[in-house]
């Protein structure tokens, strides 16, 4: 992988980066800078109304972003972080209205990658994007990115994400939770 120190100087200036995560190639960046959140949204013209959700250095984290999970959650997240399992929580105010919709932020501890390494790195979240235009398909390496994609960026991180199922998706703002995706993970949906 690319020099860490190098990626988290780009991170922390606002920049845009392509990484692999456990699933697909990812677009991360400083998901408490509004401009760089914002970047995110335009290299993949997402509407507004699709959050992007959040990469986590670990489960600690998510008292950063969001009001602290039932203890269901806190049990889903034991057994499944890191790994591909996306949990949809209650914000906290003050994020970018990019990340939330309904008052909810969707969360992820990654599984060992190359963006695990990073978000770790970083010490904060990281948005958790599929690095490609919205409705186009997911991609698996910094080698298939289109040219103008690949120009927006700030920085790539070589390596291949396996691709497969995305994140599992459950939310855990009702009770009992709900899967809203199923995914890479597979959670019983009696067991919720």
């Amino acid at each position: 992988m690319a020099d860490l120190a190098a990626l988290v100087r780009v991170l922390e200036r606002g920049g845009v980066v392509a990484c692999p995560t456990e699933t697909w190639l990812g677009l991360l960046a400083d998901a408490l800078n509004e401009k760089a959140v914002e970047r995110v949204a335009e290299l993949k013209g997402r509407p507004v109304d699709m959050p992007i959700a959040l990469l986590l250095p670990d489960s600690q984290a998510v008292t950063d972003v969001a009001h602290a999970p039932s203890a269901a959650a806190r049990a889903l997240m034991e057994a499944h972080w890191p790994g591909p399992l996306t949990i949809l929580l209650t914000a906290k105010p003050g994020l970018s209205p990019r990340l939330t919709r309904d008052g909810k932020l969707g969360v992820r501890v990654p599984g060992a990658s190359p963006a695990a390494d990073l978000v770790r790195a970083f010490g904060r979240p990281l948005t958790a994007t599929s690095a490609n235009r919205t409705g186009e398909p997911s991609l698996r390496s910094v080698n298939e990115l289109p040219v103008a994609l690949a120009e927006g960026l700030d920085g790539q991180v070589s390596g291949v994400s396996p691709g497969g199922p995305p994140s599992t998706l459950i939310d855990a703002t009702s009770s009992p939770m709900r899967i809203l995706r199923a995914g890479a993970i597979e959670i019983d949906p009696a067991a919720l």
